[in-house]
């Protein structure tokens, strides 16, 4: 028996208000599944954020809608739950419900056991860290439940591990329920798959399936996990989607001319537009003499950025080298401004994403949770 395990799909994401950029989301996204029916997999468990926004738009509703027919109409099941962009902190029904509803894929959110043939497959929604305690009874739940069951038991969530991306994780390893053959994950955008010798198998993100606003320009693998699990044991293969190419270079002001030539005769063997970022180094700049240059590669890319980098810092620079990991940074940013790691927390993991989607009425309602949870806090303080 074998099943995919795709995640992050962020379908109606817009990046650079490009129309290709958002027909790049739905190719992938085709593939993922294409690939999923033509390798004749059993079942496909979606781990969160399908869309990038809880309204998302109709066409990316519809392409959700035909996926899922393709699917059913090739006799393949499919389970999902929710990541923080497919809920809305606004009272309102998930979008993802209407497939539920419509019995074109099962909602396994709530955390209750769904058995396929022998396979046991229990998931939750994802929880912002301030209701992370939620998780405790319903993970021994769970754990009671795998570990009475025979076949293979899989566990989906839309949560950050601290052991793989300490600034992004809301969870350790060591507070997963240990009686699972397989941990189907969502939420981290990069490939990973590591094994924890107190968990029963292997714990697995497939990252997202393309590039977003979240990430650098670069040149990154995308794709998705088909998992054997005909064995005793759980053994997945991660699966290359054929994504647009996103080029970063770095270079000296004087051989911008000769860096651009030869990014030139290598976007021609290129099949689609890549998009392109240059970071140009060097005291001096001419503005005129770069854009000279960057125009010779503006019917070559869909998109093409460049920007001035210092090594070192100097008073009055704009743009200066990105950070090795800029979740770092930005954690180490937000903590300094506002004396607190749990509010640099609040800010880059929950208020940050709100309004980078223009979810203001959102952000509005996050910060008065946040108030009402520090208020709480305040009343079970003691004095000593």
């Amino acid at each position: 028996m074998i099943f995919s395990h795709i995640s992050d799909t962020h379908l109606g994401f817009v990046q650079y208000h490009s129309e290709e950029r958002e027909d790049d989301i739905y190719n992938a996204f085709n593939q993922a599944i294409d690939t999923s029916i033509k390798d004749h997999v059993d079942f496909v468990i979606f781990a969160g954020d399908i869309f990038h926004v809880p309204n998302p738009s109709g066409k990316a509703i519809v392409t959700l809608a035909n996926a899922l027919k393709r699917l059913r109409k090739n006799s393949i099941d499919s389970f999902f739950i929710l990541g923080e962009h497919d809920i809305s902190r606004i009272r309102a029904t998930p979008v993802p419900f209407v497939y539920h509803n419509l019995d074109f894929s099962k909602y396994i959110g709530r955390g209750e056991p769904v058995l396929y043939k022998d396979v046991l497959i229990m998931g939750f929604d994802k929880k912002r860290k301030s209701e992370i305690h939620d998780f405790e009874s319903s993970f021994a739940a769970a754990d009671a439940s795998a570990r009475n069951h025979k076949g293979h038991k899989i566990l989906v969530l839309h949560q950050g591990i601290t052991e793989i991306n300490k600034f992004a994780g809301e969870l350790s390893a060591t507070d997963l329920p240990k009686n699972f053959t397989y941990y189907a994950m969502g939420h981290l955008h990069d490939q990973e798959l590591k094994k924890f010798a107190h968990l029963g198998g292997p714990l697995a993100y497939p990252g997202s399936i393309e590039l977003t606003s979240s990430e650098s320009i670069k040149e990154a693998k995308k794709g998705f996990y088909e998992v054997d699990i005909s064995g005793a044991e759980a053994v997945p293969s991660w699966i290359k989607l054929d994504t647009r190419p996103q080029i970063s270079i770095k270079t000296q002001s004087e051989r911008l001319a000769d860096e651009v030539s030869l990014l030139a005769e290598k976007i021609k063997t290129y099949s689609r537009k890549p998009i392109v970022e240059i970071k140009i180094t060097g005291e001096t700049l001419e503005p005129g003499f770069v854009q000279g240059q960057i125009a010779k590669l503006s019917d070559l890319t869909l998109r093409c950025f460049w920007k001035h980098v210092l090594s070192e810092q100097s008073n009055g620079s704009v743009f200066m080298e990105r950070p090795v990991k800029i979740e770092e940074e930005m954690h180490k940013i937000a903590k300094d401004i506002l004396g607190s790691a749990e509010l640099a927390n609040f800010a880059i993991n929950e208020l940050l994403p709100l309004l980078s989607k223009g979810s203001v009425e959102e952000a509005n309602h996050a910060i008065n949770e946040n108030y009402m949870q520090f208020k709480k806090g305040l009343g079970n303080a003691t004095v000593s």
